[in-house]
Order: C-alpha cells, then sequence, then structure tokens
C-alpha cells in the first residue's frame, strides 16, 4: 500500500492541514472506492498534508456504507451525513458544499464532484496554478474537451446560459457549471451556499467578494456507473438558471461591506476586527 501523508489531529495543531478535496455524493455507491483511489493518488505526490471529505447527501444506497468501510486503512478520509433531507432525496449541492466548507480542515480546498467525471489528476495542476499565480481561486474549464462530446442542444443551452450570466452578472468564466476548482476556505465560509442553486454562482460570487480568480483547462470524462443527480438537463435547468441569475443580482447588489474598526479608550491603537468568525468542524 502507498504511504499516506503524515497523520493530522485538527485544524489548530502542528499536523495542519493544507488541502481538504471535498466532494458532494447522492447514490454513488458504484464510484466511491474508484474515486477515493484516484483522489489518494493524485494527492500524495503535493507533499502537504490533506483530507478528502465526502458529504453524504441523503443517499439511500451503500455510499455512506463503502465510506466507512475504506475509512480504517486511509486516516485522510472523511464522511459528515447531511440531516433532514427530504425522504429518497439529498438537500442538494449547495447545500452539500455549505456543510463541507464548514467541516472542512484544510486551507485551501478543492471541490469535485463524486461520479468521476471531473478527474482527481488536475488537482495537482489546480494547486500550481494557484502557487504560480498568486490568485485566490482557480477555476476549471472543460470547455474544449466537452465541445467534441456534447450534443448540439447542450452546447447551445451553455452558449445561452453563459450569455445571461455575462449580462445579469458580469460574469465571465466560461465554465461557471464545472465542480472542479480549488479555493481558499475562507471564501466557502462567505458563499450563501444555503440557497438552493448558489453552486453555479461560487466564481462569479468570489470575484464580486473581491478575490482573485483564474481560470485553467481540466479534463472531463464521462460517467462510468449511476446516473446524473445534480442538475440533470438542460431544458430543466434554463428556466430555474435564469431565475437564479436575477437573485444573485438582487443580492449582489444589496450586498454592504462588513470590516470595522473597534474603538479604543483615547491614545490606544485601534485593532482592526475580522469581518466573519471561521467556523471548524
Amino acid at each position: 500500500m502507498a504511504p499516506t501523508p503524515k497523520h493530522y489531529d485538527g485544524p489548530d495543531g502542528p499536523g495542519d492541514v493544507v488541502l481538504t478535496v471535498l466532494a458532494p455524493a447522492h447514490n454513488e455507491a458504484g464510484n466511491i472506492a474508484e474515486l477515493v483511489d484516484q483522489v489518494g493518488e493524485a494527492c500524495r505526490g503535493l507533499g502537504v498534508a490533506f483530507e478528502f471529505l465526502i458529504v453524504d447527501d441523503g443517499s439511500t444506497d451503500d455510499t455512506r456504507a463503502r465510506i466507512v468501510g475504506l475509512m480504517p486503512d486511509r486516516p485522510w478520509l472523511r464522511c459528515v451525513a447531511m440531516t433532514n433531507t427530504p425522504p429518497g432525496k439529498g438537500n442538494g449541492q449547495s447545500a452539500a458544499f455549505h456543510a463541507g466548507f464548514r467541516a472542512a480542515r484544510g486551507r485551501l480546498v478543492a471541490l469535485l464532484d463524486a461520479d468521476l467525471q471531473n478527474d482527481p489528476a488536475d488537482i495537482p495542476r489546480l494547486y500550481d496554478e494557484m502557487k504560480r499565480t498568486g490568485a485566490d481561486f482557480v477555476q476549471g474549464d472543460r470547455s474544449e474537451v466537452r465541445r467534441q462530446g456534447d450534443a448540439w442542444i447542450r452546447r447551445v443551452g451553455s452558449i445561452v446560459g453563459r450569455l445571461f450570466r455575462r449580462w445579469l452578472l458580469g460574469d465571465m468564466i466560461r465554465d461557471t457549471g464545472c465542480s472542479l476548482r480549488l479555493v481558499k476556505r475562507e471564501i466557502g465560509l462567505r458563499l450563501p451556499l444555503e440557497f438552493r442553486g448558489m453552486h453555479r454562482f461560487i466564481p462569479a460570487t468570489a470575484r464580486h467578494l473581491g478575490y482573485t480568480v483564474v481560470e485553467m483547462p481540466v479534463n472531463h470524462r464521462p460517467r462510468a456507473h449511476g446516473e446524473t443527480k445534480y442538475g440533470a438537463g438542460v431544458l430543466t435547468r434554463a428556466l430555474p438558471g435564469l431565475i437564479d441569475c436575477f437573485a444573485v443580482r438582487w443580492m449582489r447588489n444589496r450586498r454592504r461591506a462588513v470590516t470595522c474598526d473597534a474603538v479604543e479608550t483615547a491614545g490606544a491603537a485601534s485593532t482592526a476586527v475580522p469581518a466573519a468568525e471561521e467556523v471548524h468542524a
């Protein structure tokens, strides 16, 4: 068995986690073992303490049991389970990311889908690009790969959606639907992901919050097992996506700065007060 990274005790000790890989999963039992192996293989070469956190979003199959079964030999593998999910359904990708960011121990968080369509081998490339550019956020772009395999109606839908986002939000991201991305955890804690559909606007919201976002090409693979759980169907996504654009624009126009300074007694220096307190699992 390949060596595991150094053990860690939590976010505040000497074994601080540098990278959390975060994947929501709803009924992905057929993909879990291969996904865990691929993430472990990709991250071991980085030379940093990492963890793989899978969010079980109301699965009704053996997803959670398979994750737990893989944990004993992998101290870097963790699982959190969404609660209060509708019977037979999950709370959705946005909610799962919201929970995952708060449970993550890493200063950086790599996001990906659990269906193996995102390639974990791209994670080191995202990490290197963040170091090279000094960006706060590296967004994956599958445009070139998907253009070769997608049906024409999906390509047209993507173009129309991108035009609406550019018009309403000034969103210049080419492939905002790509879940494969690397972000600073502090960004994830500021995103309003408790609202359904907000995962589609993660890059645009990060930019509006003042963070630097860069894009880079990544791989895209066909689904090997199971069925699409999040966002299936071009036509069924079009109208909700447009409504969400207006909702995000409404929230963006009402966002206000929340930084402040503490007022001290005469002669004492003012002390900056953080805008938001991080929440550790």
